[in-house]
């Protein structure tokens, strides 16, 4: 059995995890695997070119984490004219058929790390807001996550809202500049960062700035982890990329042997402070990872989220 995996980038640690946990996954169930990444980040004519790319060397399923909500529809397409299966986790797929998904809600994982930064701040303070790409569905829907805990919180005060791209020197930079400002210079207590990557570069350009304040970010990247327990960061909410493309690479395998595989899988959330941040202080290389049916039984052990 071959397997096509299609993630974003090579920039974000996250899906260096992603690729990791559907090649365990493909060893543990005797496939193959082909992992293709666009060189520039997030780029859709890029992520198309390595669809066609896969379909002319042959492949069994595809795994993948689309770039953007449309602008990849017309090589999806290809994919389904094709009768490959196709299986997506992080961003759904709905412009063709998918015989699965795996991912997790964005906007609850956003709202509880936003109002666990609220609750440590006591309900009052300035507030900057970073979000990934304008065109990510992550981002959008973690965004709504922020925005609502803003609104259920009258102490907090948004003071900007800038955008980073997902990229560290993005962030580093927009950040910075911002700082730099009339407004900027008052400095901040809080801010909500859409993914681990973007908020390290906000660290950055916090201590360059000299100022400090509580970061909140997603992701429980292994840099991020440790800064949550140098006490750098306040926070991450943990978007488990590893175990979501480990997961559907699963349900590929099982439906290519004739078995049925869940439509659906979202993740719970999993919130990472300086309690429990040394459960993920491990490389990526040693975190474990559950199987599909460790994952489904360990989903109907937990409450629903408030």
């Amino acid at each position: 059995m071959r397997i096509a995996v299609f993630t974003k980038n090579f920039s974000n640690p996250a899906y260096e995890a992603a690729r990791l946990g559907a090649t365990r996954a493909a060893v543990l169930g005797g496939a193959s695997v082909s992992h293709y990444v666009p060189e520039s980040p997030d780029d859709p004519e890029q992520q198309s070119l390595l669809i066609e790319r896969a379909l002319v060397e042959g492949t069994d399923a595809v795994v993948i984490s689309p770039v953007h909500p449309s602008h990849v529809d017309a090589a999806l397409a290809r994919i389904a004219t094709a009768c490959i299966p196709l299986f997506a986790f992080v961003n759904p797929v709905s412009s063709v058929p998918c015989v699965s998904y795996v991912g997790a809600d964005d906007r609850q994982l956003a709202h509880d790390v936003a109002g666990y930064l609220f609750d440590r701040l006591g309900g009052r303070g300035r507030i900057l807001v970073v979000s990934g790409h304008i065109h990510s569905v992550t981002s959008l829907d973690r965004m709504r996550g922020f925005e609502e805990a803003i609104a259920a919180a009258p102490g907090i005060k948004p003071v900007a809202r800038l955008v980073g791209n997902y990229q560290r020197e993005i962030a580093r930079r927009v950040v910075s500049d911002w700082l730099d400002s009339s407004d900027g210079r008052q400095g901040v207590d809080g801010c909500l960062v859409a993914n681990d990557v973007m908020a390290l570069g906000v660290l950055d350009a916090l201590r360059a700035a000299g100022h400090r304040s509580q970061v909140v970010g997603v992701n429980a990247i292994p840099e991020a982890i440790r800064a949550i327990r140098t006490g750098l960061m306040l926070a991450t909410a943990d978007f488990n990329a590893m175990q979501m493309a480990s997961l559907i690479t699963e349900c590929a395998l099982r439906h290519l042997r004739g078995e049925k595989a869940p439509s659906r899988i979202d993740l719970p959330v999993e919130l990472v402070d300086i309690r429990n941040a040394s459960h993920w202080d491990l490389p990526y290389e040693q975190r474990a990872i559950k199987t599909l049916e460790e994952v489904l039984s360990w989903r109907q052990t937990l409450p629903s989220p408030a």
